[in-house]
């Protein structure tokens, strides 16, 4: 049976739809300014291209640029009739004191951020620009249809692949997502520099429970993200991680070896993660005690989160023998 809406939740209902139609509709603007003003071309095109972009990829993720002018698409905004409380509400706009508006992304290459059904949700923008006072990136603030730790960039192109492969490759940035899709993998998603929260690991489990997390070899980000996976273990995701050699990230790396290499790579150097997390974090304690007891007691709360108990036994028996300490 149907329920009736109350004015209150169609005004809701109204006004969420206003704001998908609003970022649908940027989107275009920013496409458009891409590939058919010479400004668009000249500087955002060539930017993807030099970045060893296909057309056909840059079409695929519907990427942008937006003109280098205070106010190029408040104006044309508000020429086609999109109210300026939801320019700013979705963070296209920012008001100056005065109450006038300017472009947020201005003279940026443009990154749609898309929901799991491929609507347009909010924007990354990276800069041009060499000077260091400017920000490398600007993102879309959290809005009413923008929740950051329920987005994970590319899911909308990779839910197909990651659930016919079941494994997800995670990554960490948008050049990392669209770099692999040129290559041919598209089981992959980003979390956008952003920690991972539950509601995105949720998202993933949706599809697979088998998730390779791919991280550029520089140490202190290894550590850092060390903390982040015992999330996905405590929802019940087996956990690999990759490395690769030389301080590459996937961008980097697929673009020195080539597609071919580059898979072969990913599916060979794969490690899992707790004793993967055992090698690194006794490697940095050598022979100091009570570094190796912090190292023990540090593995054996990840091993603790695993909900599956048969996994859990594995995993002490294996690590016992790594750390050379009983099982008990």
């Amino acid at each position: 049976q149907e329920a009736e809406r109350t004015p209150a939740q169609m005004a809701a209902q109204d006004k969420r739809e206003s704001l998908y139609v609003l970022s649908q509709w940027a989107g275009k603007f920013f496409k458009q300014h891409l590939w058919e003003t010479n400004l668009g071309k000249s500087i955002g095109l060539s930017y993807f291209k030099e970045r060893g972009y296909r057309e056909d990829i840059i079409k695929k993720f519907e990427l942008g640029y937006s003109p280098d002018q205070w106010t190029a698409l408040v104006d044309e905004a508000s020429k086609s009739g999109y109210a300026d409380v939801y320019l700013t509400e979705i963070g296209l706009a920012i008001a100056r004191d005065d109450k006038r508006l300017y472009d947020r992304f201005r003279g940026r290459v443009i990154f749609p951020i898309q929901n799991l059904t491929g609507r347009i949700v909010g924007f990354g923008g990276r800069t041009l620009k060499t000077e260091k006072s400017v920000p490398k990136y600007v993102n879309s603030p959290e809005s009413e249809i923008y929740h950051k730790s329920d987005v994970l960039y590319g899911l909308n192109h990779a839910k197909k692949a990651i659930a016919d492969q079941d494994l997800c490759y995670l990554v960490e940035g948008y050049a990392d997502v669209i770099a692999m899709h040129q290559a041919g993998v598209e089981n992959v998603v980003s979390s956008s520099g952003t920690s991972l929260t539950t509601g995105q690991i949720k998202l993933i489990s949706r599809f697979t429970k088998n998730v390779v997390i791919l991280y550029d070899g520089d140490a202190a980000g290894i550590k850092a993200s060390l903390r982040g996976t015992d999330m996905l273990l405590e929802e019940g995701l087996n956990v690999k991680v990759l490395l690769f050699p030389d301080g590459n990230d996937p961008d980097s790396y697929v673009k020195e070896v080539g597609s071919t290499a580059f898979k072969d790579y990913i599916a060979r150097h794969q490690e899992d993660f707790i004793f993967y997390k055992t090698n690194i974090l006794l490697k940095d304690a050598k022979d100091d005690p009570i570094k190796r007891a912090e190292v023990i007691r540090d593995v054996v709360e990840s091993i603790a989160l695993i909900p599956d108990e048969i996994k859990v036994s594995v995993f002490i028996r294996q690590c016992s023998s790594l750390l050379d300490i009983e099982e008990r």
